[in-house]
């Protein structure tokens, strides 16, 4: 599965660079942005899974920044952490109210930052922090890669099982398939669409071995969806 993204938003470069490292280490996939206008165009061109958000930005600030991504029906389940160095309890309140997920005073531990990054990514990308994520008679355990429908364990390749995760995790949600690809193979692998529809087949055909229905939808003209 392709690695959960983090867009830092800090205009300090030092502050950049330490959280860059230290994300990237933890096996992240991570991007950054100086300011608040390039945050937003960082996130309209290429949606993280997670945003490192400052406070005190120059152009757009951090609290506006916020405001409007989860103002927005395609960036508002995208978890955002922010940080300042307002500690007093209204400024908090008032991160928490523009709609942030979590707020981290400065000076702040690395320790205590990973240990949040990874609360959030629990709720959007779970199989990728060792999550066991169920849906209906299907199991799927993303610390041992074991996939299991009616108690009876699958064979699955890896990227039958990187879709079926991806699935299980957006329930009901359609996947385009040039969203798939990017989520599932990587952005920077250049991979024909037309390959999403045969791992769509084997991952049907596996689901389906043991007599079980299909519970891959296929919605015409959008893409596909668990459920």
């Amino acid at each position: 599965m392709s690695q959960p993204h983090i867009l830092i938003i800090e205009d300090e470069l030092a502050q950049r660079e330490v959280l860059s490292y230290n994300l990237s280490a933890e096996g992240y996939r991570v991007s950054s942005a100086s300011d608040g206008e390039q945050g937003l165009l960082a996130v309209s061109e290429d949606a993280p899974d997670m945003i490192v958000l400052d406070w005190m930005l120059p152009h757009v600030s951090g609290i506006e920044v916020c405001r409007q991504l989860k103002s927005r029906t395609e960036t508002r389940n995208i978890p955002i952490i922010m940080l300042s160095a307002r500690s007093e309890e209204v400024d908090k309140v008032r991160g928490l109210e523009t709609g942030a997920d979590d707020y981290v005073a400065k000076p702040y531990t690395v320790a205590e930052l990973m240990a949040r990054v990874r609360t959030q990514l629990r709720r959007v990308r779970p199989s990728t922090v060792g999550q066991v994520l169920t849906f209906e008679d299907i199991t799927l355990d993303g610390e041992t890669h074991r996939v299991t429908r009616d108690n009876a364990e699958l064979k699955l390749g890896p990227t039958e099982f990187r879709l079926l995760a991806m699935f299980m995790e957006n329930p009901g949600r359609v996947w385009s398939r040039d969203l798939l690809l990017d989520r599932v193979w990587g952005r920077e692998n250049y991979v024909d669409t037309r390959t999403v529809d045969v791992h769509i087949g084997r991952l049907r055909k596996i689901l389906k071995s043991n007599g079980g229905t299909d519970p891959v939808r296929t919605v015409r003209g959008a893409g596909y969806a668990l459920g």
